[in-house]
């Protein structure tokens, strides 16, 4: 059972997330806060797997929450569900220890998903995050973008590249005429070699090596 707490200052898409988390058999809503000051008593109480937050809250940023919920080194997954598609807004959640970034324009169905899919190791992030982070990268099948300095290969270039532009590993796997455990494969080796352990973590910190050519 997935225990999960919201952090959500809108009462409809705090009911909205809630009601859904309730209707699986898989998830329990055990914790909801609605500004910082009330969600940093969550955060002290613990007792969740997932942490839904906002970031926009009324007396503070979610970032706080964020940071404060890293700094107890428990198990925890952090997923950021927002209106703010800013790369700041992106790059600061990332920093502080969030492990997905989604838009509250997203389906419920696929936020709900997200909160599995990220405590079974995963890093959901909405595509237009993703363009957003590193810009809009084009490349020629046969010239992979490549810096003398990477530990990368050219293979996990072109995954690098792909999953840069919010592809699944379903998908990549069909671009690139592989199947989807190839590429989950060169996925752990890219995490392994940049020092991550998320997907959010990967496109960052490749965007901070300067690893990926923008357009």
């Amino acid at each position: 059972m997935i225990r999960v707490a919201i952090i959500e200052d809108d009462p409809t898409m705090r009911g909205l997330l809630s009601r859904a988390i309730d209707d699986c058999d898989d998830m329990s809503m055990i914790a909801q806060a609605a500004n910082v000051a009330d969600a940093t008593e969550l955060v002290e109480a613990g007792g969740y797997d997932v942490l839904l937050c906002d970031l926009g809250l009324p007396d503070g940023s979610g970032i706080t929450i964020i940071e404060q919920e890293s700094a107890t080194q428990r198990d925890t997954d952090i997923l950021v569900i927002t209106v703010f598609a800013n790369q700041n807004k992106v790059i600061d959640a990332i920093q502080a220890g969030a492990r997905g970034y989604l838009l509250k324009d997203e389906r419920i169905e696929d936020c709900v998903e997200a909160i599995r899919n990220i405590r079974q190791g995963g890093s959901p992030i909405s595509p237009i995050i993703a363009r957003q982070l590193l810009g809009q990268i084009k490349k020629d099948p046969e010239e992979p973008i490549m810096s003398m300095e990477s530990p990368l290969s050219e293979r996990e270039y072109e995954v690098l590249n792909l999953i840069s532009r919010g592809f699944s590993n379903a998908e990549c796997g069909e671009l690139l005429a592989i199947s989807s455990n190839t590429v989950s494969s060169h996925i752990k080796k890219i995490y392994r070699k940049l020092q991550v352990n998320s997907r959010a973590e990967a496109l960052f910190e490749a965007s901070s090596q300067g690893l990926l050519r923008r357009h």
